[in-house]
């Protein structure tokens, strides 16, 4: 899935758009964390129980976003963003949106390829070749192959009732 904040992929065609994707989360801060955050905030410097919070939500509705654009059978997103809100100064709203688009990469041959796109070109290109068959030479003759033979009766196993 290719993922970008502008509205067009460099080396690639936009072949169909499938609409507006998001993912959505919303995170309530605990008491613990608001407390030292507040004790932090005197003494300056990072507080990293809040950046954890937001890196996990930001990669959570990441996640979400592009499982809905699979879902739409696309294998782009352009116009990437987030967006983030405080819901009654006791939780934390983040939101990535973007546009689900079905992409094609240029080839070597095609105006604004790039070095990425010509890669994915021939990979797709390979992928699209047949897969070859292995066949026998045209005089290759199969030899018979001997059978089991005659069946010879051997002694009667022993069996519940004898």
């Amino acid at each position: 899935m290719i993922i970008v904040t502008t509205n067009e992929i460099p080396g690639f065609r936009i072949l169909a758009v499938q609409g507006e994707v998001m993912g959505l989360t919303v995170r309530s801060r605990d008491f613990g964390s608001s407390w030292v955050a507040g004790f932090k905030s005197i003494g300056g410097g990072e507080i990293t129980q809040f950046t954890s919070l937001l890196y996990e939500s930001r990669q959570e509705v990441m996640g979400r976003m592009v499982a809905e654009a699979q879902q739409r059978g696309s294998n782009a997103i352009i116009a990437m963003r987030f967006d983030t809100s405080e819901i009654a100064g006791q939780w934390t709203e983040v939101c990535a949106y973007g546009t689900a688009v079905i992409v094609q990469a240029l080839g070597p041959d095609d105006e604004g390829s790039t070095p990425q796109s010509i890669d994915l070109w021939r990979r797709d290109q390979q992928m699209r070749q047949p897969q070859q068959q292995f066949a026998a030479p045209s005089d290759f003759v199969p030899r018979s192959m001997p059978g089991p033979g005659p069946t010879v009766p051997g002694p009667t196993p022993p069996g519940p009732n004898r």
